[in-house]
């Protein structure tokens, strides 16, 4: 009897490399407002991603509905925006993750676009590391005036 196996590695796949999904015509649509609550953001939100050409529901009357296509790229912005990326950034990967281009290439690219955030939050790590040691020593330096103060 052969029993199952459970695999010890699992492919992960972050959200920031897609795949964004083709929009399938009349796929299932979600309403502004169930957008909302599956990402957890606001109404305003979702019209601010739709005004920087990011998100592009279709609409029926006044109100928006979001495809697939939509929900693949709010995960990258999401993902994008947690990582400290620009908006332009993210225009680039989307673009990059909806591109013909060879999966592989997607992933390198997107790999150095990463390691450049990377490094330039570490940079940012350092920067306050050395304003925290400035006001530490503020700190210090006030708290002895006061101690030698006469009251």
């Amino acid at each position: 009897m052969e029993m199952n196996t459970i695999p010890t590695k699992l492919d992960v796949v972050p959200d920031i490399a897609g795949p964004i999904r083709d929009d399938d015509g009349d796929g299932q649509l979600l309403a502004i407002s169930e957008m909302s609550e599956l990402f957890g953001v606001t109404l305003r939100t979702l019209r601010f991603y739709e005004e920087k050409g990011l998100l592009n529901p279709v609409r029926r009357g006044a109100r928006r509905f979001y495809r697939a296509r939509d929900v693949g790229r709010m995960r990258v912005i999401l993902q994008a925006k947690k990582i400290g990326l620009t908006l332009a950034e993210v225009r680039r990967i989307i673009k990059l993750v909806e591109s013909g281009t060879a999966r592989d290439k997607q992933i390198t690219e997107l790999k150095e676009i990463c390691v450049s955030q990377e490094q330039l939050l570490l940079e940012q790590e350092q920067a306050l590391k050395e304003q925290i040691a400035e006001v530490r020593g503020v700190v210090a330096a006030l708290g002895q005036i006061l101690e030698n103060e006469p009251a």
